[in-house]
């Protein structure tokens, strides 16, 4: 980050923030999934609800969406990501009203760095520096996804109006992907927790599990022996599929091999490029 860019970056307090979210009986966190029902949430909610959207919404919308909205902006080494990828006009052309608050830039990691205001085509910005939210509370070697620092950071806030996750399902699909860079099974344990306890509400997370199908099948024994057991099961499940996977390594060892010989002719990304510029520079002293 340049010192002129650092200029343009507004980090508001902590009151500025909660100043800003008090006014909404909801704030709706809808989630890049195809669970996400925007539409539908419009009718589920009062006028006075926020909805928070993520990146790349023309995933999630077909249409504008004219209700007071924000999007959120995650950055990346290279800047926000909607605009390294050149996809800033791209989603902002679902929020052409006046309703549309603007754009909050965030990063969660110290590898990410933000975007200076002017690289989003004139609309309004706000940067969010999520980066102690977690402390030591998430699992190390890996990255928040925005949606869960950003519910984490609503919380600590202490705002009236109650925090609601919708899409946040965390599964992949022919239009979504999973990226491993973030520990998915503790985002979705932890939220389902708070969400149990009542701290915030997760839309489309609570149909009965199996092992509370198990609990209410078999009144008689304790739950505590219920989990025991579909913990060995789950394990020797585990161990099973585990085998599986080592033979087909095996197997495909002659075509990931040709695989990795095309992928290396392919031309570097803009990122891959950006990185041996970084790390010339470093070398260079």
């Amino acid at each position: 980050m340049t010192n002129d860019q650092s200029q343009d970056f507004r980090f508001s307090s902590i009151e500025e923030w909660r100043a800003f979210f008090s006014p909404y009986s909801h704030i709706v966190l809808i989630g890049n999934s195809e669970a996400a029902q925007p539409e539908q949430l419009l009718q589920t909610y009062p006028p006075a609800t926020l909805f928070v959207f993520f990146n790349k919404v023309y995933k999630v919308l077909d249409s504008g969406f004219d209700a007071p909205c924000l999007l959120i902006a995650r950055s990346g080494m290279m800047g926000a990501n909607i605009v390294h990828r050149r996809e800033v006009a791209d989603v902002l052309k679902f929020f052409q009203t006046e309703r549309f608050l603007g754009i909050v830039n965030v990063r969660v990691d110290g590898s990410e760095a933000l975007s200076p205001t002017s690289a989003f085509n004139g609309a309004t910005v706000r940067h969010l520096d999520l980066r102690d939210i977690l402390g030591q509370t998430y699992p190390s070697g890996k990255f928040a996804t925005s949606g869960f620092a950003l519910t984490l950071w609503l919380l600590g806030l202490g705002l009236p109006g109650k925090v609601v996750l919708a899409g946040f399902s965390a599964k992949r699909s022919d239009k979504w992907k999973v990226f491993d860079v973030h520990d998915w099974n503790f985002e979705q344990i932890y939220l389902a927790v708070r969400a149990r306890r009542g701290d915030i509400a997760m839309l489309g997370r609570f149909e009965a599990t199996p092992i509370e199908t198990l609990i209410k099948a078999l009144p008689d024994v304790a739950p505590v022996e219920i989990l025991a057991e579909a913990n060995e099961v789950l394990a020797r499940r585990l161990d099973d599929a585990n085998q599986q996977i080592d033979k087909l390594m095996s197997i495909t060892k002659l075509q990931r091999s040709i695989y990795n010989f095309f992928a290396s002719l392919k031309p570097k990304t803009r990122k891959q490029r950006y990185l041996a510029r970084q790390g010339e520079k470093k070398a260079g002293g």
